[in-house]
């Protein structure tokens, strides 16, 4: 059994509210309602090459929403126990992340932009970037 709380089963895909309008449609994401935490802050990829990866880490205590603002992207999830694999192509879908979760992101389509929306500042000392170093910390033996 996993030492943290935090499973596969609690990261999921969130709708977010649409408005839809003749003249183009608005989504909004308001921290503490949409989506369980703050937003402190707001990145995003571009430009990522064809068959490039992104990702590849753990966080131990950052939320995540993870955004396909733009074309599309996959997220590869990993508790350490088990995996799966998101597919994410409208920007009104956000993918929660929890902390504890490794994530590896690929199969980027032409043009696509990924807009993370995060609880926490960069912190670098917040970051699993060995996946043995983060499966020693889920309990998990190989």
């Amino acid at each position: 059994m996993p030492q943290s709380k935090f499973t596969l089963d609690t990261c999921n895909v969130i709708t977010l509210p649409k408005i839809s309008d003749p003249r183009g449609n608005l989504t909004f994401i308001e921290g503490n309602n949409h989506i369980p935490f703050d937003i402190k802050r707001v990145y995003y990829l571009y430009d990522v090459p064809g068959g490039a990866e992104r990702g590849g880490h753990a966080h131990k205590d950052l939320y995540q929403l993870i955004i396909a603002m733009s074309g599309s992207f996959d997220v590869l999830l990993d508790d350490g126990y088990h995996k799966k694999r998101v597919h994410l192509s409208r920007s009104y879908n956000g993918l929660y992340v929890c902390p504890m979760i490794w994530r590896e992101l690929d199969n980027f389509s032409s043009g696509s932009v990924c807009m993370v929306l995060a609880s926490n500042c960069y912190d670098e000392n917040d970051y699993y970037r060995d996946y043995d170093e983060y499966l020693a910390a889920r309990g998990v033996t190989k």
